[in-house]
């Protein structure tokens, strides 16, 4: 559930977390997922289908989503920018970014952007999550960006086995010797709170790490049939025409 504390802002639960009070209710959690999945369709793969016009470093005129997801998908019809603030501003990943009246998603495009993301102070170790089949072929050609323009980075195991999940139950943690790849000039750049990006990962900079999953507590739902989308839902878009999401952030 999404709400507004008089006092203490957006938050994502019954009662204000700072002074427990009830706050204004701004959205449902069913709907706070769906417009979170339109939001990273929109502004990570196809801005193109709701007429957005996307500057090169990703941000889109925040009046122009609202008004363009009101004439596209009449449930909105309720929506105000506040809302899409809302999401943002109590995102724990921090997968998008609100800036003088612009929003972008801040990491996992389909399409080239030019992200102006943090390049310095990234850890000394960061993690990588991969399944039993690829996990040989990783460690012997390195890592390299599938579906996305960049390499997807977890800032702690715990952030990568939650995003490995998203693919198979039981992820492979890769741990990344970052501090050595930044010395021989890999550049790492920082993006949402919890993920880090680079155009690629040479294998004498990785190792593979045994890793208790039960330490973890899974919060993604089990992997279905399909590869998983973080994307509306069928009846919005076809499925069939998202790249798929493989690191859950």
């Amino acid at each position: 559930m999404l709400k507004e504390c008089t006092n203490h802002g957006y938050f994502r639960a019954d009662f204000c977390p700072v002074c427990g009070d009830e706050g204004r209710f701004l959205m449902n959690d069913e709907e706070l997922d769906r417009l979170s999945r339109t939001m990273a369709g929109v502004l990570r793969h196809f801005p193109e289908r709701f007429d957005l016009r996307v500057d090169r470093q990703g941000f889109v005129d925040l009046r122009a989503f609202v008004d363009a997801l009101h004439q596209k998908q009449r449930r909105y019809h309720w929506l105000r920018p506040h809302h899409i603030v809302a999401i943002i501003e109590t995102d724990d990943k921090g997968r998008y970014e609100h800036r003088d009246g612009m929003i972008r998603a801040t990491y996992a495009h389909s399409f080239e952007i030019e992200l102006d993301t943090d390049a310095v102070g990234a850890p000394d170790t960061l993690y990588y999550p991969t399944t039993a089949e690829e996990v040989d072929i990783v460690l012997e050609v390195g890592l390299k960006p599938s579906d996305r323009k960049k390499v997807h980075l977890s800032k702690t195991v715990g952030d990568a086995v939650n995003a490995g999940r998203v693919r198979t139950p039981e992820p492979i943690i890769l741990e990344i010797n970052s501090k050595a790849a930044a010395d021989d000039g890999i550049v790492i750049q920082k993006a949402g709170r919890t993920v880090y990006l680079t155009t690629d990962v040479p294998p004498q900079y990785l190792k593979r790490i045994e890793v208790d999953l039960s330490e973890f507590p899974s919060d993604v739902p089990p992997p279905a049939e399909e590869p998983h989308v973080e994307a509306p839902p069928p009846e919005d878009f076809p499925r069939q025409d998202l790249p798929p999401e493989d690191d859950g952030q």
